[in-house]
């Protein structure tokens, strides 16, 4: 599916349409810096019950998050230089115990989610509005 929007409340409108699509426990999240995957978590979230405060897991690597579902774990890899440090954090046990893993720049863990089911979600910032594109 894809989506165009212009304003910080049109977020709202993503998450409504893609709650109903969520399938698999794994949500990556792929876009350049100040794309909007952080907003996007945080509507998400609220939509989904949540009442945590939202924020980037930029320098923690992984927040944690509780809904009335259950367990939602909130990635940043963008500081990982390589899958031994993915690992590190533990990953998998977070993948095998969430009801929904966001990852922010997966891109130096995708290789290892071969096999699995999981959505994508890329967000491009065309500086007029937000392209989105959901799977």
């Amino acid at each position: 599916m894809n989506y165009t929007i212009h304003t910080i409340e049109d977020w709202q409108e993503i998450v409504d349409s893609i709650i109903p699509q969520l399938q698999h426990n794994i949500l990556l999240l792929k876009g350049n810096l100040g794309a909007g995957k952080t907003t996007f978590t945080q509507f998400l979230l609220k939509s989904l019950g949540s009442h945590d405060e939202v924020n980037s897991p930029t320098y923690s690597i992984v927040n944690e998050y509780n809904t009335p579902k259950g367990k939602i774990y909130h990635f940043d890899l963008y500081r990982l230089k390589n899958i031994e440090e993915v690992y590190d954090i533990g990953i998998e046990e977070y993948l095998d115990n969430a009801f929904l893993c966001i990852i922010e720049w997966p891109e130096v863990y995708e290789d290892e989610l071969y096999g699995l089911k999981y959505h994508e979600m890329s967000i491009i910032n065309t500086g007029e509005s937000r392209e989105i594109s959901f799977e």
